[in-house]
């Protein structure tokens, strides 16, 4: 039933079969069946002159769709790494990031190693030099959970 079908339709089989994957992109999208639809419809463009020569088999049509395929993936890969790089705000989802280099007064003191400080409307534990609660401090890195910071 199937071959029949797709010797009946010649080569529109792979241009259906590429617009099904696209389809199919736009519904589960992952950006991984865009490379191979759009294999087939290459096989398919390659296809409509040579679908009746003997040196077009099935055999070698779906090699060279297998073979388009981790070709486009690949290429498709190396494009879509490139994108996305750059971006207009930096630091979003990176909020520790841009606390480096900020002052702020000490909320309490820091104590063996610990403190808190208050920048914006957030409380933030500290660690650096032991210092009184109301000294000015600088913040200098910060690690998953903590900031470090020095006397500013």
């Amino acid at each position: 039933m199937i071959r029949a079908l797709v010797i009946e339709l010649g080569p529109w089989s792979w241009w259906i079969g590429g617009l099904v994957l696209l389809a199919a992109e736009i519904v589960v999208p992952g950006i991984f069946l865009l490379w191979i639809g759009l294999a087939a419809i290459a096989i398919g463009a390659l296809s409509f002159p040579l679908w009746d020569t003997a040196v077009w088999s099935w055999q070698l049509q779906f090699v060279l769709f297998a073979v388009l395929s981790v070709a486009s993936a690949l290429v498709g890969r190396r494009v879509m790494a490139g994108r996305g790089s750059q971006s207009d705000q930096p630091m979003l989802n990176r909020r520790m990031e841009g606390l480096v280099g900020r002052t702020a007064t000490l909320e309490e003191p820091i104590l063996e190693g610990r403190g808190r400080i208050r920048l914006d409307d957030t409380f933030w534990v500290v660690q650096g030099p032991d210092l009184p609660s109301g000294a000015r401090v600088r913040v200098v890195a910060h690690d998953a959970r903590n900031l470090t910071v020095t006397q500013a």
